[in-house]
Protein backbone atom coordinates (compact mmCIF):
# COMPACT_ATOMS: atom_id res chain seq x y z
CA UNK A 1 0.00 0.00 0.00
CA UNK A 2 1.41 3.16 -0.89
CA UNK A 3 1.65 5.75 1.43
CA UNK A 4 -1.06 7.81 2.55
CA UNK A 5 -1.48 11.56 3.70
CA UNK A 6 -1.44 12.18 7.43
CA UNK A 7 -4.88 13.42 7.76
CA UNK A 8 -7.60 11.53 5.74
CA UNK A 9 -11.01 12.97 5.90
CA UNK A 10 -13.61 11.53 4.20
CA UNK A 11 -17.55 13.29 3.18
CA UNK A 12 -20.75 10.94 2.54
CA UNK A 13 -23.32 12.91 1.39
CA UNK A 14 -26.85 12.03 -1.02
CA UNK A 15 -26.78 14.48 -3.92
CA UNK A 16 -24.30 17.08 -5.93
CA UNK A 17 -24.53 20.12 -4.11
CA UNK A 18 -25.05 18.84 -0.62
CA UNK A 19 -21.13 18.95 -0.09
CA UNK A 20 -20.64 22.37 -0.92
CA UNK A 21 -23.81 23.67 0.69
CA UNK A 22 -22.82 21.84 4.21
CA UNK A 23 -18.84 21.17 4.37
CA UNK A 24 -17.59 23.63 1.24
CA UNK A 25 -15.07 25.90 3.67
CA UNK A 26 -14.25 22.66 5.80
CA UNK A 27 -13.45 21.11 2.86
CA UNK A 28 -11.43 23.63 1.23
CA UNK A 29 -9.70 24.15 4.45
CA UNK A 30 -8.40 20.82 4.69
CA UNK A 31 -7.50 20.18 1.32
CA UNK A 32 -5.14 23.27 1.38
CA UNK A 33 -3.76 22.09 4.18
CA UNK A 34 -2.82 18.90 2.86
CA UNK A 35 -5.20 16.60 4.11
CA UNK A 36 -6.36 13.52 2.03
CA UNK A 37 -9.89 14.66 1.58
CA UNK A 38 -12.60 12.52 -0.38
CA UNK A 39 -16.43 13.23 -0.99
CA UNK A 40 -18.68 9.91 -2.07
CA UNK A 41 -22.06 11.01 -3.58
CA UNK A 42 -24.91 8.72 -3.28
CA UNK A 43 -26.87 9.54 -6.17
CA UNK A 44 -26.42 11.47 -9.04
CA UNK A 45 -29.36 13.86 -7.89
CA UNK A 46 -31.68 13.05 -11.00
CA UNK A 47 -35.17 14.49 -9.70
CA UNK A 48 -33.57 17.29 -8.67
CA UNK A 49 -35.48 20.58 -9.90
CA UNK A 50 -33.63 23.09 -12.78
CA UNK A 51 -33.26 26.68 -12.18
CA UNK A 52 -31.89 28.19 -15.35
CA UNK A 53 -34.79 28.44 -17.68
CA UNK A 54 -31.76 27.69 -20.57
CA UNK A 55 -31.60 24.23 -18.63
CA UNK A 56 -34.96 23.71 -18.16
CA UNK A 57 -34.92 20.68 -20.56
CA UNK A 58 -32.66 18.96 -18.41
CA UNK A 59 -35.51 18.35 -15.65
CA UNK A 60 -36.64 14.78 -15.13
CA UNK A 61 -40.29 15.54 -16.35
CA UNK A 62 -38.57 16.94 -19.47
CA UNK A 63 -35.76 15.44 -21.59
CA UNK A 64 -33.98 14.28 -18.69
CA UNK A 65 -30.06 14.34 -18.45
CA UNK A 66 -29.93 16.22 -15.22
CA UNK A 67 -27.68 13.09 -13.10
CA UNK A 68 -25.02 13.09 -16.30
CA UNK A 69 -25.04 17.45 -16.16
CA UNK A 70 -24.79 17.31 -12.31
CA UNK A 71 -21.83 14.89 -13.02
CA UNK A 72 -19.83 18.11 -14.24
CA UNK A 73 -21.42 20.60 -11.53
CA UNK A 74 -19.63 17.99 -9.31
CA UNK A 75 -16.51 18.30 -11.04
CA UNK A 76 -16.95 21.42 -11.35
CA UNK A 77 -17.52 22.33 -7.65
CA UNK A 78 -14.72 19.93 -6.25
CA UNK A 79 -11.96 22.03 -8.40
CA UNK A 80 -13.07 25.61 -6.56
CA UNK A 81 -12.91 23.65 -3.08
CA UNK A 82 -9.47 21.85 -4.11
CA UNK A 83 -10.87 18.30 -3.99
CA UNK A 84 -9.39 15.95 -6.38
CA UNK A 85 -11.13 12.75 -4.89
CA UNK A 86 -14.36 12.65 -5.31
CA UNK A 87 -16.50 9.26 -6.32
CA UNK A 88 -20.31 8.41 -6.61
CA UNK A 89 -21.32 5.31 -4.35
CA UNK A 90 -20.70 2.08 -6.37
CA UNK A 91 -19.83 4.38 -9.69
CA UNK A 92 -22.12 6.86 -11.20
CA UNK A 93 -25.75 6.31 -11.24
CA UNK A 94 -25.79 2.94 -9.39
CA UNK A 95 -28.15 4.12 -6.81
CA UNK A 96 -31.19 6.95 -8.23
CA UNK A 97 -31.98 9.77 -6.70
CA UNK A 98 -35.47 8.77 -4.71
CA UNK A 99 -36.71 11.98 -4.99
CA UNK A 100 -38.76 13.84 -1.65
CA UNK A 101 -40.26 11.91 0.98
CA UNK A 102 -43.56 10.64 0.14
CA UNK A 103 -43.42 10.81 -3.49
CA UNK A 104 -43.76 7.94 -6.14
CA UNK A 105 -39.93 7.97 -6.95
CA UNK A 106 -39.03 6.40 -3.35
CA UNK A 107 -40.47 3.23 -4.60
CA UNK A 108 -38.10 2.63 -7.47
CA UNK A 109 -36.38 -0.62 -7.55
CA UNK A 110 -32.97 1.55 -7.99
CA UNK A 111 -33.97 4.66 -5.60
CA UNK A 112 -31.19 4.86 -3.13
CA UNK A 113 -33.81 5.00 -0.37
CA UNK A 114 -35.48 1.71 -1.71
CA UNK A 115 -31.69 -0.43 -1.12
CA UNK A 116 -30.90 -2.49 1.35
CA UNK A 117 -28.37 -0.82 3.46
CA UNK A 118 -25.78 -3.46 3.73
CA UNK A 119 -25.78 -3.51 0.04
CA UNK A 120 -25.07 0.08 -0.15
CA UNK A 121 -22.75 0.04 2.73
CA UNK A 122 -20.37 -2.84 0.89
CA UNK A 123 -19.57 -0.03 -1.39
CA UNK A 124 -18.69 2.34 1.11
CA UNK A 125 -16.37 -0.05 3.05
CA UNK A 126 -14.12 -0.48 -0.12
CA UNK A 127 -13.69 3.12 0.04
CA UNK A 128 -13.06 3.34 3.83
CA UNK A 129 -10.42 0.80 3.57
CA UNK A 130 -8.56 2.21 0.55
CA UNK A 131 -8.60 5.60 2.16
CA UNK A 132 -8.32 4.66 5.92
CA UNK A 133 -10.11 8.08 6.94
CA UNK A 134 -9.60 9.02 10.69
CA UNK A 135 -12.46 11.06 10.08
CA UNK A 136 -15.87 10.94 9.13
CA UNK A 137 -18.17 13.56 8.19
CA UNK A 138 -22.22 12.23 7.60
CA UNK A 139 -25.92 13.18 8.21
CA UNK A 140 -27.69 12.81 11.45
CA UNK A 141 -30.03 9.88 11.62
CA UNK A 142 -33.04 12.62 10.22
CA UNK A 143 -30.94 13.31 7.37
CA UNK A 144 -30.38 17.02 8.59
CA UNK A 145 -34.24 18.00 7.25
CA UNK A 146 -35.59 14.40 6.59
CA UNK A 147 -35.06 13.76 3.07
CA UNK A 148 -35.00 9.59 2.20
CA UNK A 149 -31.29 10.20 0.46
CA UNK A 150 -30.09 12.19 3.34
CA UNK A 151 -31.64 9.70 5.83
CA UNK A 152 -30.50 6.70 4.20
CA UNK A 153 -26.87 8.53 3.37
CA UNK A 154 -26.64 8.51 7.23
CA UNK A 155 -27.57 4.80 7.35
CA UNK A 156 -25.53 3.84 5.09
CA UNK A 157 -22.39 5.75 6.25
CA UNK A 158 -22.84 4.56 9.54
CA UNK A 159 -23.11 1.15 8.57
CA UNK A 160 -19.94 0.89 6.32
CA UNK A 161 -17.92 2.40 9.60
CA UNK A 162 -19.13 -0.46 11.76
CA UNK A 163 -18.39 -3.09 8.54
CA UNK A 164 -15.07 -1.70 7.45
CA UNK A 165 -13.74 -2.47 11.03
CA UNK A 166 -14.74 -5.75 11.41
CA UNK A 167 -11.74 -8.27 10.86
CA UNK A 168 -14.11 -11.24 9.59
CA UNK A 169 -16.07 -8.79 7.09
CA UNK A 170 -15.53 -9.23 3.24
CA UNK A 171 -11.11 -8.93 3.33
CA UNK A 172 -11.90 -8.70 -0.80
CA UNK A 173 -12.58 -5.35 0.07
CA UNK A 174 -8.96 -4.51 1.56
CA UNK A 175 -7.68 -4.43 5.20
CA UNK A 176 -10.04 -3.60 7.75
CA UNK A 177 -9.94 -0.17 9.03
CA UNK A 178 -11.81 1.73 12.04
CA UNK A 179 -12.60 5.57 11.53
CA UNK A 180 -11.70 7.26 14.52
CA UNK A 181 -14.24 9.79 14.87
CA UNK A 182 -17.32 10.67 12.97
CA UNK A 183 -19.33 13.71 12.78
CA UNK A 184 -22.45 14.91 11.89
CA UNK A 185 -23.47 18.01 9.87
CA UNK A 186 -25.11 20.70 12.08
CA UNK A 187 -25.89 24.27 12.89
CA UNK A 188 -26.14 26.13 16.13
CA UNK A 189 -29.67 27.83 16.27
CA UNK A 190 -28.56 31.24 17.75
CA UNK A 191 -26.00 31.54 14.46
CA UNK A 192 -28.67 30.64 12.20
CA UNK A 193 -31.07 33.20 13.69
CA UNK A 194 -28.52 35.84 13.33
CA UNK A 195 -27.75 34.83 10.35
CA UNK A 196 -31.31 35.29 8.95
CA UNK A 197 -31.27 38.66 10.80
CA UNK A 198 -29.09 39.97 8.56
CA UNK A 199 -30.54 38.65 5.57
CA UNK A 200 -34.07 40.31 6.64
CA UNK A 201 -31.95 43.50 5.57
CA UNK A 202 -30.02 42.40 2.88
CA UNK A 203 -30.53 43.23 -0.38
CA UNK A 204 -30.82 40.88 -2.39
CA UNK A 205 -33.05 39.20 -5.58
CA UNK A 206 -34.48 36.61 -3.88
CA UNK A 207 -38.40 37.05 -3.74
CA UNK A 208 -38.32 35.69 -0.13
CA UNK A 209 -36.39 34.06 2.61
CA UNK A 210 -36.48 30.39 3.66
CA UNK A 211 -37.54 29.52 7.29
CA UNK A 212 -34.36 28.77 9.81
CA UNK A 213 -36.06 25.05 10.30
CA UNK A 214 -35.44 24.74 6.64
CA UNK A 215 -31.85 24.29 7.03
CA UNK A 216 -30.71 21.03 7.82
CA UNK A 217 -29.44 19.96 11.00
CA UNK A 218 -30.16 23.55 12.88
CA UNK A 219 -29.82 22.28 16.67
CA UNK A 220 -29.34 23.71 19.65
CA UNK A 221 -25.95 25.13 21.29
CA UNK A 222 -25.03 22.35 23.45
CA UNK A 223 -25.02 19.21 20.40
CA UNK A 224 -22.73 21.07 18.53
CA UNK A 225 -19.24 19.88 19.17
CA UNK A 226 -17.01 21.17 16.90
CA UNK A 227 -16.35 24.74 14.54
CA UNK A 228 -14.65 24.80 11.89
CA UNK A 229 -13.84 28.85 10.96
CA UNK A 230 -13.86 28.71 7.18
CA UNK A 231 -13.51 32.20 6.64
CA UNK A 232 -10.62 32.36 4.43
CA UNK A 233 -12.41 29.79 2.18
CA UNK A 234 -15.53 32.10 2.31
CA UNK A 235 -14.88 32.68 -2.05
CA UNK A 236 -13.92 28.89 -2.39
CA UNK A 237 -17.27 27.88 -1.02
CA UNK A 238 -19.08 30.41 -3.36
CA UNK A 239 -17.96 29.66 -6.10
CA UNK A 240 -18.22 26.00 -5.69
CA UNK A 241 -22.10 25.97 -4.56
CA UNK A 242 -22.19 28.72 -7.97
CA UNK A 243 -20.78 25.74 -9.89
CA UNK A 244 -23.85 23.45 -9.14
CA UNK A 245 -25.75 26.02 -11.09
CA UNK A 246 -28.92 24.14 -11.73
CA UNK A 247 -29.60 23.92 -7.97
CA UNK A 248 -28.64 26.83 -6.43
CA UNK A 249 -28.36 30.67 -7.12
CA UNK A 250 -25.49 32.71 -5.48
CA UNK A 251 -25.84 36.09 -4.64
CA UNK A 252 -23.06 37.87 -2.29
CA UNK A 253 -23.03 35.73 1.18
CA UNK A 254 -26.68 34.32 0.59
CA UNK A 255 -28.16 31.70 -1.71
CA UNK A 256 -31.63 30.04 -3.12
CA UNK A 257 -32.51 26.79 -4.46
CA UNK A 258 -35.04 26.10 -6.62
CA UNK A 259 -37.59 27.74 -4.36
CA UNK A 260 -36.15 30.90 -4.56
CA UNK A 261 -35.87 31.74 -0.99
CA UNK A 262 -33.08 33.42 0.49
CA UNK A 263 -30.42 31.56 2.86
CA UNK A 264 -27.31 32.39 4.15
CA UNK A 265 -24.42 30.60 3.44
CA UNK A 266 -22.58 29.32 6.41
CA UNK A 267 -18.91 30.13 6.16
CA UNK A 268 -18.14 28.63 9.96
CA UNK A 269 -19.53 25.18 9.48
CA UNK A 270 -20.66 23.29 12.56
CA UNK A 271 -20.59 19.56 13.82
CA UNK A 272 -21.77 17.45 15.86
CA UNK A 273 -19.42 14.29 16.97
CA UNK A 274 -21.52 11.39 16.84
CA UNK A 275 -18.83 8.21 17.75
CA UNK A 276 -14.99 8.50 19.05
CA UNK A 277 -13.34 10.42 21.57
CA UNK A 278 -13.44 14.52 21.92
CA UNK A 279 -9.84 15.94 21.12
CA UNK A 280 -11.27 18.40 24.26
CA UNK A 281 -12.41 18.36 27.44
CA UNK A 282 -16.06 18.38 28.29
CA UNK A 283 -17.81 21.46 27.40
CA UNK A 284 -15.28 22.55 24.99
CA UNK A 285 -15.36 23.03 21.07
CA UNK A 286 -13.29 21.55 19.03
CA UNK A 287 -11.33 23.76 16.38
CA UNK A 288 -9.98 21.07 14.55
CA UNK A 289 -11.85 17.76 13.22
CA UNK A 290 -8.56 15.97 13.74
CA UNK A 291 -8.25 16.76 17.07
CA UNK A 292 -6.51 14.10 19.29
CA UNK A 293 -6.59 11.83 16.50
CA UNK A 294 -3.09 9.74 17.25
CA UNK A 295 -2.26 11.32 20.37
Amino acid sequence: MSELPARRLLLVHAHPDDESINNGATMAKYAAEGAHVALVTCTLGEEGEVIPPELAHLAPDREGGLGAHRIGELAAAMKELGVTDHRFLGGPGRFHDSGMMGVEQNHRADAFWNTDVDEAAAYLVEVIRSVRPQVLVTYDPDGGYGHPDHIQAHRVAMRAAELAAESGYRRDLGDPHSVAKIYWNRVPRPVAEAAFAELRTANTDFPGIAAIDDVPGVVDEPDITAEIDGTAFAAAKAAAMRAHETQIAVQGPYFALSNDLGQPIFTTEYYQLAAGVPGVPAGQREHDLFEGVGK
